[in-house]
């Protein structure tokens, strides 16, 4: 069994078609990743597969279950990673993550201790007592990281994970994720980086204009175009990533 398939997913926004009939799969444990500019589609096949919107057609199914029809099972065994910073300024980090545990059914009992583990994860326990304004953009996503694990999820989508990170940031995510995924953690990433996706993906779609241009490997398609991935866009598209 998949842990995702979609058949001819595409989404409507009024007379914009944002995602535009595309078939993928993604297999257990796999680190999947869509690449492409702002505008490609990737975040709305994300919102689509966390069930935050419906597809306007198309077959999408999450542990072989229907995304239009089984929402809250399957948002139960997801952990979601959003591009922006949606953390409570009102609450202290540990607070962010036992408060959000409670939409999981999860009472504090259990959530309490789970996320002083979650916190050692991501490296942040000596900040547990500090409100969400004094982090760092790092640390803040580091948190977010460790949020969308409280439910101990099976499948862990993350859209532009590090995003507006420094290098040396960025690299602690990426150890964070290559944790999970040795521990039959499956990963979905969004991501315009295309050093990251060379080193963190199995497999990565190329997305153009709300289509999927090709599926393979970093490593095939670099062999098969010549250069890094971002080159391998260009030429595979005929326009720069970055535009």
């Amino acid at each position: 069994m998949h842990v995702i398939s979609a058949t001819h997913l595409t989404k409507y926004y009024n007379s914009l078609r944002a995602v535009d009939g595309i078939d993928f799969t993604i297999g257990r444990a796999e680190c999947f990743g869509f690449l492409g500019p702002n505008g490609a589609g990737k975040t709305t096949v994300m919102r689509i597969l966390y069930c935050f919107i419906p597809p306007s057609s198309g077959d999408v199914r999450v542990f072989d279950m229907d995304v239009k029809t089984n929402p809250s099972a399957i948002k139960a065994r997801i952990g979601v990673m959003p591009q922006e910073d949606n953390l409570d300024p009102d609450l202290s980090v540990l607070e962010n993550l036992i408060v959000y545990a409670r939409y999981f059914d999860i009472p504090k009992r259990q959530s309490a201790p789970l996320a002083w583990e979650l916190l050692d994860f991501v490296e942040l326990r000596e900040k547990a007592g500090v409100r969400i304004s004094n982090l760092s953009g790092g640390m803040k996503r580091r948190l977010i990281l460790a949020r969308s694990l409280i439910n101990k999820p099976e499948l862990l989508i993350l859209d532009e994970p590090t995003t507006g990170l420094d290098p040396h940031s960025r690299r602690n995510v990426w150890e964070k994720l290559r944790y999970l995924k040795a521990r039959n953690t499956t990963l979905l990433l969004t991501t315009h980086y295309m050093e990251e996706a060379e080193a963190l993906c199995d497999r990565v779609a190329i997305m153009d204009s709300g289509r999927i241009v090709v599926i393979d490997t970093p490593a095939s398609l670099m062999k098969e175009h010549g250069g890094n991935l971002e080159e391998v866009y260009l030429k595979l598209t005929g326009r720069a990533l970055r535009e």
